[in-house]
């Protein structure tokens, strides 16, 4: 590990501490996608200086805003995150059951190979997200996504989860406010803005609920509603979206 890459890590490692084996389960993470990565585009070349800090605590960052939950299904996984560090995390719980669907089969691969190194509780799914998320819902504890798709993609791609109860754990950029202006023309929903910790522009979106809108509600007409919504206790894009610092 060179100089910079051993600064990195401690920066990360301070911004979202874990334990020694957890740790030690990321680094056979990272060496495995710095090999892989030199025939495989799993991460964005630039960012490799700091995979770390980009990477590793980007994804750590979700793990305390999921409480105690041990199923967990992470969308269009890539490169592993956040799935294969939320697993490193989740390998000291009992029952963990991680599952990370990603339909690129060299990814897949990688994934795999790499759950098998760090001895994660993973199940790596080679399949489209539209054709495994219903049967993969019933359960699911929380679903994850990070640079996947619009919000309004992500919520009709997740919404099989969210309907059964699970909370969906998105990792945004600094246009998340206009995603969910977007996401608010078709879908009433029960969200919190979270600060990224590693991302001065990036954000944690928490959703709670997602349930499309009617054609009676949608578009102009949703809004004339907002109000009464919110005050019949849902949460509204608008009137609902709470925002704040993150709390590990």
């Amino acid at each position: 590990m060179s100089k910079n890459d051993s600064s990195d890590r401690t920066r990360a490692l301070s911004l979202t501490p874990v334990s020694r084996e957890t740790e030690q389960r990321l680094d056979i993470i990272v060496a495995l996608l710095e090999k892989w990565q030199r025939t495989i585009n799993l991460v964005a070349a630039a960012s490799l200086p700091q995979l770390w800090t980009r990477h590793v605590a980007d994804s750590l960052q979700l793990v305390p805003l999921a409480g105690e939950a041990t199923r967990w299904v992470d969308l269009g996984s890539g490169g592993g995150f956040p799935g294969l560090v939320v697993a490193a995390v989740l390998a000291e719980r009992r029952d963990a059951d991680v599952t990370l669907v990603e339909s690129d089969s060299r990814k897949a691969a990688f994934l795999r190979e790499a759950a098998r190194l760090a001895e994660l509780p993973v199940t790596v799914l080679p399949s489209r997200i539209e054709q495994v998320a219903a049967v993969l819902a019933p359960g699911v504890e929380v679903v994850s996504a990070r640079a996947l798709a619009p919000l309004p993609r992500l919520l009709e791609l997740t919404a099989p989860f969210l309907a059964q109860g699970a909370t969906g754990l998105f990792l945004k950029g600094q246009d998340v406010d206009n995603e969910l202006t977007q996401a608010a023309k078709s879908w009433r929903i029960e969200a919190e803005i979270r600060a990224s910790l590693t991302d001065g522009g990036g954000h944690v979106l928490i959703v709670r609920n997602a349930v499309p809108l009617g054609p009676d509600t949608a578009g102009g007409n949703r809004s004339d509603r907002s109000s009464d919504d919110t005050g019949s206790g849902g949460s509204s894009v608008g009137k609902g979206i709470s925002q704040g610092g993150h709390h590990g």
